[in-house]
């Protein structure tokens, strides 16, 4: 039988205590801060507000997705959330808990021009894990949500050729259609920037 068509939002988590200090996290696990945590209510109640409606909500097992996960399901009356380990950040390998400014001094340009250090989780080995997560989350749900990250996000994009979207905010993400293959759609924007701009 044909695979049905599968609607799933995946959006970026709150802000964590490493993203307050600029450090890269990988699969370093900190904690949301009291911001992070409040950048999830408000995109609870945006989402609540668009009507959006949701058969499953998923997260990373890192803490910074799945708390912000547990807020959004519990305003919209979702009972639980499952965490799965194949969602989780890209590993930064020796960069990890590292700001940007130690980086670029050890590393000078390193970033911008792409050239990654020891350890660092590939696109491919990115896709690779997440993938087969993907299509057993579409075998009994046609709108799922997954709270993830940023680096998942951009790696999903650049396989399925999507424009390039920042997601630099938190709450940010994009929608994506699952069926046989995974479709890039419209870019989402649920955090408290987005927010700002539309009352503007």
């Amino acid at each position: 039988r044909d695979q049905p068509l599968v609607h799933l939002l995946i959006l970026r988590h709150g802000q964590s205590e490493w993203n307050a200090q600029g450090k890269w996290q990988g699969q370093a696990d900190p904690p949301l801060t009291k911001l992070g945590e409040q950048q999830a209510l408000s995109a609870a109640q945006q989402l609540l507000h668009t009507g959006e409606r949701f058969d499953r909500i998923v997260s990373s097992d890192l803490r910074r997705a799945h708390r912000t996960a547990e807020i959004i399901a519990s305003m919209l009356g979702k009972e639980s959330v499952t965490t799965h380990s194949e969602f989780r950040e890209r590993a930064a390998g020796i960069w990890q808990g590292l700001t940007r400014s130690e980086i670029e001094a050890s590393w000078p340009n390193a970033i911008e021009e792409r050239r990654w250090p020891a350890g660092y989780e590939s696109d491919d080995s990115v896709i690779s894990r997440v993938m087969p997560g993907l299509e057993r989350l579409a075998q009994n749900n046609n709108r799922v949500l997954l709270i993830g990250h940023a680096g998942l996000i951009r790696a999903l994009d650049r396989i399925t050729n999507a424009p390039q979207a920042a997601i630099t905010n938190h709450l940010s993400g994009r929608w994506y259609e699952l069926q046989d293959e995974i479709t890039p759609r419209s870019v989402a924007d649920f955090s408290e920037q987005a927010l700002k701009h539309d009352l503007e």
